[in-house]
């Protein structure tokens, strides 16, 4: 008897085949008001429609919960940002204190995930240095937001000793600078972001610039970085000229166990079915942009399509 429950809970966490040949896979995403869950969604229904593989979306606490849940079995494969799955797969920053996790494996890159810092028009604000004694928002704490804004701080050689550290979500954020109780606040997010675009209604705007010298450190000593720039196109219309700044890349992992035939499969059918992503970040999916910024080697599923294709060596 206890051989037969055994079977039956690996049965649940591996990767079993189901009735008629159809895998069942388990997608950790984020919160329903967030754009994981959303484009999770959209992509779960082009891999449905192209494979035999059954995605089931979950809501989750996003990128470090998502991580969690692949290293437990709960989820098979999931959505993370890069820098998160760099920290916990060598067990650095953010994830120091936790054990690494090293069942993760990448199976493509799918958008960028800009760093914003939102600033009030007439704050006088206008580099990073000028966070110098003010009052910012840097993320929740133990967040990928706060790691992030204390990586772009030092590359201003600031530490949070030189600001009034607040730790708020991006809801949170916007709302205390509505309230004039904070000066600026740090975004890691697509754009345009939900909660700056509602603060924008009630107060004007500005993102501020990095320089060419500090995107050129953070993209030096943190490989998950990448240069973009942001524009009103980029959904802001507000935004008078372009500011440069870095990103993450938000990224579809898997779990090591993942079949390698398996792997292949989605990341095909999310290139060759991009079109059929209902939701507006399925623009970013590309087989150019999916091999960018992988900060944690492809499951050989992955590798092997993308070689197939010529995009990867």
């Amino acid at each position: 008897m206890k051989k037969v429950l055994f079977l039956m809970v690996v049965a649940m966490l591996v990767l079993v085949a189901c009735d008629e040949g159809e895998l069942r896979l388990n997608m950790a995403t984020g919160g329903v008001a967030g754009t994981y869950y959303p484009f999770g969604g959209a992509m779960a229904v082009v891999i449905n429609d192209r494979t035999d593989i059954n995605v089931t979306v979950m809501a989750s606490g996003a990128s470090a919960d998502n991580i969690q849940q692949i290293a437990a079995g709960d989820a098979h494969i999931a959505i993370a940002q890069n820098d998160v799955m760099s920290y916990a797969f060598h067990g650095t920053g953010i994830w120091a204190e936790r054990e690494p996790v090293t069942n993760i494996s990448t199976l493509m890159s799918l958008y960028p995930e800009t760093v914003q810092i939102i600033v009030l028009a007439d704050s006088g604000i206008y580099s990073v240095a000028d966070l110098a004694g003010r009052r910012v928002s840097v993320g929740d704490v133990g967040s990928g937001v706060e790691a992030n804004a204390m990586q772009v701080l030092a590359a201003y050689g600031l530490t949070r000793d030189d600001i009034t550290t607040v730790n708020l979500g991006f809801g949170g954020s916007a709302d205390a600078m509505r309230d004039l109780t904070l000066d600026a606040f740090f975004v890691t997010a697509a754009t345009p972001n939900t909660a700056v675009m509602e603060l924008s209604t009630a107060r004007d705007l500005r993102l501020l610039n990095l320089s060419d010298a500090a995107i050129s450190q953070l993209m030096s000593e943190h490989a998950f970085y990448v240069h973009v720039s942001v524009d009103a196109n980029d959904g802001y219309p507000w935004m008078i000229g372009a500011i440069n700044t870095v990103a993450v890349q938000a990224t579809l992992i898997a779990s090591t166990d993942l079949d390698e035939q398996a792997a292949f499969d989605i990341v095909q059918a999310l290139i060759e079915g991009q079109a059929d992503i209902a939701h507006a970040r399925g623009a970013y999916v590309s087989a150019q942009n999916a091999v960018q910024s992988i900060s944690v080697d492809f499951h050989p599923g992955a590798r092997r399509f993308f070689q197939e294709i010529g995009v990867l060596d």
